[in-house]
């Protein structure tokens, strides 16, 4: 584990343009990517512990990351 943040602009560098432009043009692609920062910040401190919390904690906050980066993909490659 790597502990990095897992930025979406670093996941789909090939849709950095098409993000900015729908986070403008689209309320909910808008929504979703600000959510998907609150979790993946709340990961990444779990990760280096600055806010520990426990494994089954740390897992769901993972699974909604994943859910929501496959979300965020589908809308971007459509």
């Amino acid at each position: 584990m790597s502990h990095t943040p897992h930025e979406l602009h670093e996941e789909f560098p090939e849709f950095a343009d098409k993000m900015s432009e729908m986070k403008v043009s689209d309320a909910h692609f808008a929504k979703l990517a600000e959510e998907y920062h609150e979790v993946n910040r709340a990961v990444h401190r779990a990760e280096t512990n600055v806010e520990p919390t426990d494994q089954f904690n740390e897992e769901e906050l993972r699974k909604k990351r994943a859910a929501l980066k496959d979300e965020i993909y589908k809308m971007l490659s459509a």
